[in-house]
């Protein structure tokens, strides 16, 4: 048998055999390798909803739907339904999950260390790339043929992306209309607008392997775009750690690429306080509900993040800026940048604060957050 069929078949073999070892040893607790991964998903992701679980493990909605009834049968989990559409369902776990939840992690763990004997830390790096390039190879046959597309690039950078060598690569469009904005072409995309040509792109990302650290995804906003996650799977089998920028307002698509390991960081601007976010975005009306579903995400996850305001004086005060870290307390970083007018800002003629002014910001911010710090001055 050819090599490139021996790999799939190796891979399916593996798959069926993982099965085996979790039906046998979780036997005892009526459940099976089709329920464990729904049922470790909603315990690291506690009022999880069904189409979330779809979208973080590639499932379809019958798989889904099959595994939790069983869940719910045996006692494990129960659902609550959403206060402001009953149609929503979350998840959430029972007692009964929580006292075997111990055991279940160790039958993972076993079964791992069981699959890996042998291998070195090099062997097992290898497979993974392995792996995420033929995961990056089938996601894009389910993905749209066009390529993201990319409107400006900084080759290097070692202030984006913290502790990291970096570039940073710019996506088009945003649903926010923030008249401090100082990427207004990146926004509005006139017509003269140049795309980075795509081989060129690739030539790039391949060539500075060895060199770069990670890659920042910028925008705009970048999760605006389905062809986002073909793009990072593509980074991720080059090796490359990912950083997002990200308004916060696409929470489902942020928690589906967390769970598949193709995010390492998180940059989630916060635009003011919960009371003025509409106007500060440039909307008459906004639903905060997207925006609090990734604060909490990233407050009581594993993905490393900061949070980021921009300070205008048109639109922050020391009260505003007090109320926004109050919301994000107990948060790893946020930082406070310093807007500066330009050319280049949606709404012209804004004013910013002097660093004297910025330090006495910080220091209200750090009543809640210990870790706020300024940039830009």
């Amino acid at each position: 048998m050819e090599k490139r069929n021996s790999l799939l078949m190796n891979t399916s073999i593996l798959y069926r055999y993982t099965q085996k070892y979790y039906d046998k040893n979780l036997d005892l607790y009526q459940i099976g390798a089709g329920q464990l991964q729904f049922l470790i998903l909603i315990y690291e992701h506690e009022g999880i909803t069904m189409s979330d679980l779809s979208l973080m493990g590639g499932f379809d909605k019958g798989t889904v739907t099959k595994g939790i009834q069983r869940l719910e049968a045996e006692g494990y989990i129960t659902t609550a339904a959403n206060e402001k559409d009953k149609r929503i369902k979350h998840l959430y776990t029972c007692d009964k999950t929580k006292k075997i939840i111990p055991e279940i992690y160790l039958v993972r763990q076993e079964w791992w260390e069981k699959i890996t004997q042998g291998l070195s830390e090099e062997e097992l790096q290898l497979a993974e790339n392995v792996q995420a390039k033929l995961i990056a190879n089938a996601s894009a046959l389910t993905q749209p043929t066009n390529q993201l597309k990319i409107f400006g690039m900084q080759k290097l950078t070692l202030l984006d992306y913290p502790s990291k060598l970096a570039s940073t690569l710019f996506t088009g469009g945003c649903n926010f209309r923030c008249p401090f904005c100082q990427n207004a072409d990146l926004v509005f995309l006139p017509e003269d607008l140049s795309e980075i040509n795509s081989d060129d792109l690739e030539s790039f990302l391949k060539q500075r392997q060895k060199t770069l650290d990670g890659i920042c995804i910028s925008g705009g906003e970048p999760l605006l775009h389905e062809e986002l996650e073909p793009f990072l799977y593509k980074l991720k089998g080059l090796g490359y750690k990912v950083k997002l920028d990200t308004n916060g307002s696409y929470p489902k698509l942020l928690k589906k690429y967390a769970a598949a390991g193709l995010i390492d960081y998180v940059a989630m601007d916060i635009k003011n306080d919960k009371a003025h976010y509409a106007k500060t975005i440039g909307l008459e009306s906004f639903d905060l509900s997207p925006i609090e579903e990734s604060v909490d995400f990233l407050l009581h996850g594993d993905l490393d993040y900061e949070f980021r305001t921009t300070v205008v004086r048109d639109f922050h005060s020391e009260k505003e800026i007090s109320a926004a870290a109050e919301w994000l307390k107990g948060a790893k970083a946020y930082y406070l940048q310093a807007f500066v007018d330009s050319e280049c800002v949606i709404q012209k003629g804004l004013q910013g604060y002097d660093a004297d002014e910025m330090q006495k910001l910080c220091e209200a911010a750090r009543k809640f957050v210990p870790n706020t710090q300024v940039r830009g001055l």
